[in-house]
């Protein structure tokens, strides 16, 4: 189980995810911020990344903020970090 911070931005041009200071992450999706539209969307991009069902990711922290913790399961930290970047 690994803990990972995210800037996210809704709304976007196209979804992304990058590499955001002091080990945070910036990602952009094309929902809005409405009904949980974009926090379901970063699931989605974060699980298709990471190469596992979007159910074992789920927001921990900042439900209704930009800035985010996400728990992904079922992949280290070193793995993770790797497949979201490349």
């Amino acid at each position: 189980m690994t803990d990972i911070r995210i800037r996210l931005t809704p709304r976007a041009a196209r979804s992304h995810i990058a590499a955001g200071r002091d080990g945070a992450y910036t990602v952009r999706v094309t929902a809005p911020p409405v009904d949980g539209r974009a926090n379901d969307a970063l699931c989605r991009l974060i699980a298709k990344r990471a190469g596992i069902a979007p159910s074992r990711v789920a927001i921990v922290k900042g439900e209704k903020a930009r800035d985010k913790v996400v728990r992904v399961e079922g992949v280290d930290e070193d793995a993770l970090r790797a497949r979201l970047l490349a």
